[in-house]
């Protein structure tokens, strides 16, 4: 197994292609499904480069993948310049990225992002949202400042403070979100959902997109303890999904739910066996939210730890054998479409 194979979960390293190459290829299931990637990055970190050309090989083993979505990931920010329009360079990138990519035909990569700002500015974040705007030459779909929190050194933040959620300061800034047209993708851990809904409460005018199932740990402080997790989790989430401006993007569960340890496997789960492992989570978030308010979402690279591309959609195919076929297209697109405006 290689290095990465090892990393805990939580931490990001270099997938170990070796590894992920055990699992023998599967036929790819409903081939003619048309699938929105919601939610993927591109990146250049130490040692560990996931440009356009790594994504474009991943997306390119059979499933029909037709628009995707870029989340913001801290990468090719300004280098100088004022510091609260520095993540504008990332806007710039992948906006030019997609442009390029969209003049040679294919998938269109982009069709909407997903723009880092610093909330906590409170009014003074409209220029900064205004320059994403201009930056995202039309694609400009919302923005995300992670939220998460948690006390376990293993486990850490992703926020730059406790309760972020709660600031006043933020709040001022997250009012400058509708009146743009802007959503705001909401990443918290289960444990934080409370906050989750107190803000998607008091805004009720902005659209809310809940990532990766609602963030349901199953390491560090959390292991074992599967049931009472889930059953505090799945409360969060039945309150949360009883505000209609919420909606949940299904996916992000390898890195954090733990339902398996892929540091320890030999080889990789297959589909079958992913589908089983996240059915109860999975399942809940479409029946709380309903099939028209999720979506499910690659998470690219992060997932590519334990899984590969090709896979993790054949999941979620399984996954979502028993919808409609307006739900089927719901999950895989139209979700998608509508709240990212593609």
């Amino acid at each position: 197994m290689g290095a990465a194979h090892g990393t805990g979960f939580g931490h990001i390293a270099r997938p170990d292609a070796a590894w992920l190459a055990r699992l023998p290829a599967e036929p790819i299931l409903d081939p003619d499904l048309g699938i929105v990637d919601p939610h993927h990055h591109l990146w250049r970190k130490p040692g560990y480069d996931y440009g356009l050309p790594a994504f474009l090989a991943d997306i390119a083993g059979g499933h029909r993948i037709e628009a995707t979505v870029h989340v913001e990931c801290h990468n090719a920010w300004r280098a100088d310049g004022p510091e609260a329009l520095r993540p504008v360079g990332e806007t710039e990138h992948v906006a030019a990225l997609a442009a390029a990519q969209q003049a040679r035909g294919g998938p269109r990569i982009a069709a909407g992002i997903v723009a880092h700002a610093d909330l906590r500015l409170g009014a003074a974040v409209a220029p900064v949202l205004d320059a994403h705007l201009a930056a995202g030459q039309g694609r400009l779909s919302g923005i995300r400042q992670q939220a998460t929190w948690d006390d376990d050194p293993a486990i850490g933040h992703g926020a730059p403070c406790r309760g972020l959620l709660r600031r006043a300061d933020f709040r001022v800034g997250l009012a400058c979100l509708a009146p743009r047209g802007l959503c705001f993708d909401l990443w918290v851990f289960h444990h934080q959902l409370d906050e989750a809904l107190e803000v998607a409460r008091a805004f009720p005018e902005t659209t809310f997109i809940l990532g990766h199932c609602g963030g349901q740990l199953g390491y560090g402080r959390h292991a074992g303890r599967r049931a009472e997790v889930f059953a505090a989790w799945r409360a969060g989430m039945a309150a949360l999904a009883a505000c209609p401006n919420v909606v949940c993007k299904l996916g992000g569960l390898t890195m954090r739910l733990a339902a398996f340890d892929y540091a320890a496997r030999d080889v990789p789960p297959s589909s079958s066996e992913l589908a089983r492992l996240w059915a109860p989570t999975v399942h809940s978030c479409i029946e709380l939210f309903g099939a028209g308010r999720c979506m499910f979402e690659s998470n690219f690279p992060v997932e590519k730890m334990g899984v590969g591309y090709a896979t993790l959609w054949n999941a979620f195919k399984r996954l979502a054998a028993g919808a409609s076929g307006d739900e089927t297209q719901a999950l895989f697109a139209g979700t998608a479409r509508r709240v990212y405006r593609i």
